[in-house]
């Protein structure tokens, strides 16, 4: 029976990252790519250490796995938001049919109204 649950979450964890994949390919500005990549990449890690978790069944293997949950969960956002700031302030586009862009008045000239 547990042979069965990991190979559920293992499946889930691949099916979730192919689908993070595929939005990095598909998805047409840098934030939205940042945002497929960052959140379907911490769920398949997460399923991914649970089902190791369940696999090995020892105290050690289970807060190592709790550890590396919790610093997956902590650093892949700051690391997202760091990469598409750097990426906005370096200047890459926008998607074209972006509606509003709240950073313009604050990095693109005080004198641009914020919901252009």
């Amino acid at each position: 029976m547990i042979e069965l649950i990991i190979s559920v979450l293992l499946m889930m964890a691949a099916i979730v990252i192919f689908l993070a994949a595929l939005g990095l390919l598909r998805l047409p500005d840098l934030p939205t790519r940042m945002h497929a990549t960052t959140k379907s990449g911490v769920l398949g890690i997460v399923f991914i250490m649970v089902a190791v978790a369940l696999f090995f069944a020892q105290i050690d293997t289970t807060a190592r796995v709790l550890a590396i949950i919790v610093f997956t969960f902590v650093t892949a956002p700051i690391a997202a938001h760091a990469i598409g700031r750097a990426g906005y302030l370096s200047g890459v586009a926008l998607w074209s049919e972006t509606i509003r862009d709240d950073l313009k008045s604050y990095y693109r000239g005080k004198d641009k109204n914020p919901q252009d």
